[in-house]
């Protein structure tokens, strides 16, 4: 099930994440509250640095994933999809009571781009991924490589104030966008997937998005467990195909027609009929048979390879 090579021209530019959402959380306690809600280790998180971390709800499903970093020793940023933000906010800011933090929606100030290729490249320099740099009012991301066709293309997050002008790069189509990100095999929760996936069904782990050292957090035991007593039975892989996918739409197995075999997490075009997903499956049906899009007959996909190896343990 393997998908075939394809040539294309590699991706270049930048486009409006128009997308993505910015939550800012200040104040003396914002580190220790975010610490507390989040997978991820904010506690800790040095300066020049960026981290993904995950929301989940007490059953330890996803409500929302983020990138968060320090701008500040009392402030953070935390990048999310658009969709879920006001949800979100509103959420967290109900478990604030007495810390001493302030939290709010900076989408209004600030304005989220994406760079890849070159481009990408030539933004960030010798940055690794997650490395974090700040130049006045802009912030600077390197995001993790994508795979495509051989070749791993570069990606990268900026943050500017909306009153500045668009970084002076080509435009980059958003299918191509989300394309990469779907390639980078990074997932983040969209509306139509939240509270769908414990963290380790869509790999947050493998990309450093669970810290399994920290304290307590909503959802912390089942997000263990999860891991340590060998009950995982599903993970995420990347799928093609020749037609266009939407987070949210479920996955079939040729042998079983009678019930979805995963859900499409992420999704993205690279044009000429190439479609991509970021999807999460059974692991058992990304072994053998055939996966459909929509139902046992829906169009037929293919499995790719993701820049990172998927464990394949089924107990």
């Amino acid at each position: 099930m393997n998908a075939s090579p394809a040539t294309t021209a590699l991706p270049d530019g930048a486009l409006r994440l128009a997308d993505w959402g910015l939550i800012r959380a200040t104040g003396a306690d914002a580190r220790n509250f975010l610490h507390g809600q989040l997978t991820q280790d904010v506690l800790h998180l040095p300066d020049g640095q960026a981290r993904l971390a995950g929301y989940c709800s007490a059953k330890g499903r996803l409500m929302a994933s983020f990138v968060v970093w320090p701008t500040a020793a009392d402030e953070l940023l935390l990048a999310c999809s658009a969709d879920l933000l006001p949800a979100t906010l509103k959420r967290l800011s109900m478990f604030v009571l007495r810390a001493k933090c302030k939290l709010g929606d900076a989408s209004g100030e600030l304005a989220l781009w994406g760079a890849a290729g070159p481009s990408a490249a030539a933004l960030t320099g010798g940055m690794t991924p997650w490395q974090q740099r700040a130049d006045g009012a802009r912030q600077l991301i390197r995001l993790p490589d994508a795979r495509l066709d051989g070749h791993n293309v570069a990606r990268a997050l900026l943050v500017a104030p909306l009153a500045e002008p668009a970084p002076a790069l080509p435009a980059l189509d958003a299918g191509v966008w989300a394309a990469l990100e779907v390639r980078s095999g990074v997932a983040r929760v969209v509306a139509a997937t939240a509270e769908q996936f414990v963290p380790q069904m869509v790999n947050l782990e493998l990309v450093g998005g669970v810290n399994f050292q920290k304290g307590c957090y909503p959802g912390q035991e089942v997000v263990a467990r999860s891991q340590y007593r060998g009950t995982l039975k599903r993970r995420a892989y990347l799928l093609t195909g020749a037609t266009p996918m939407t987070p949210g739409q479920e996955i079939f197995h040729s042998a079983d027609a009678g019930q979805p075999a995963g859900m499409v997490a992420l999704a993205g075009t690279l044009g000429d009929g190439r479609h991509d997903a970021l999807a999460e499956l059974k692991i058992a049906a990304a072994t053998e048979g055939s996966l459909h899009l929509g139902g046992a007959e829906g169009p037929r996909l293919s499995l790719g390879t993701l820049p990172y190896a998927v464990p394949l343990e089924t107990a």
